[in-house]
C-alpha cells in the first residue's frame, strides 16, 4: 500500500524515486494455533464457575466472539427470545484508555445464532448495566483484565496456557467437528471469506476428510463382500 502510494507520488513528480522499491517484505510468521481439548471443558468451566467468570467464557466458547467483540456486547443487542446476537462494536485499549470502537470490516457486522444452553445462561446474568460484561465499576471491561482472567483459570485448574483467541478456534474447531459446514462457519466468525477459514482450518478438515474417505471405504468395501 505504501509502495502504491509512492508510486503515485513518482508518477506526480513529488519525489525523484520510490524508496520502497526492492525492499523484501518478512515472512509472516503464523502463531501457534492451540485449543482447550474437550476432554478439559468441563475443568475449565468448574473452575471459572468458581472464580466468577464462568458467564464471559462461556458465552465465547459458544459463539467465536473476538475479545473485543465479546467484551463489546450489550444487551440490546441480545434477542434472547429468538437466541439471535447481533455483532456491532468492539471493545479496545488505546492510548491507555478503554474505548467503544466500529468493527474492523463489514463482515465483522453479524448476526450469531446461540444455543438454548447460551441463552440459559444470559438469562441468568445480570443485567444491571447496558453492557453485558461490564466492568465492576460499570462500563465496558478491559481486555486485558479477561486475559488475565483466563490465565488465572487455567492456572488453578491445571490447563496448558493459551492466548483468549485460542478459545475462538477451540469453538470452530468444535463447530467443524460437529458438522458445521466452512461457508456457516466462516458466516458466524465475521471472516471475509470461506476460503480464509478454510485455510486457517486445513488441518482439522484434512483429517475430517480422511475420516470421511475410511468412512465410505469402508462402506464400499462392504458392498464388495459375497
Amino acid at each position: 500500500m505504501i509502495s502504491s502510494a509512492l508510486n503515485c507520488a513518482v508518477e506526480q513528480r513529488l519525489i525523484l524515486s520510490n524508496p520502497t522499491r526492492g525492499c523484501v517484505l518478512p515472512k509472516l510468521e503464523k502463531k501457534e494455533m492451540k485449543i482447550l481439548p474437550p476432554e478439559s471443558l468441563g475443568t475449565f468451566f468448574e473452575e471459572a464457575q468458581r472464580s466468577g467468570v464462568f458467564e464471559l467464557y462461556y458465552v465465547d466458547l459458544a459463539t467465536g466472539l473476538r475479545r473485543g467483540e465479546l467484551l463489546g456486547l450489550k444487551w440490546n443487542d441480545i434477542d434472547l427470545k429468538k437466541g439471535i446476537i447481533h455483532v456491532r462494536r468492539q471493545i479496545l485499549r488505546q492510548n491507555g484508555e478503554v474505548i467503544e470502537a466500529p468493527l474492523k470490516t463489514k463482515n465483522s457486522y453479524r448476526n450469531i445464532a446461540i444455543g438454548a444452553d447460551a441463552v440459559e445462561v444470559l438469562k441468568g446474568m445480570d443485567q444491571t448495566d447496558e453492557y453485558v460484561f461490564p466492568s465492576p465499576h460499570g462500563g465496558p471491561m478491559s481486555p486485558d483484565s479477561v486475559l488475565h482472567m483466563l490465565q488465572r483459570v487455567l492456572k488453578r485448574a491445571g490447563l496448558e496456557r493459551i492466548r483468549f483467541h485460542d478459545l475462538r478456534h477451540t469453538f470452530s474447531v468444535l463447530a467443524l467437528q460437529n458438522g458445521v459446514d466452512i461457508k456457516t462457519l466462516s458466516a458466524m466468525l465475521g471472516h471475509y471469506s470461506a476460503g480464509f477459514t478454510l485455510d486457517t482450518y486445513a488441518h482439522v478438515t484434512t483429517s475430517m476428510q480422511k475420516q470421511a474417505a475410511n468412512a465410505v471405504g469402508n462402506f464400499l468395501s462392504g458392498a464388495l463382500q459375497p
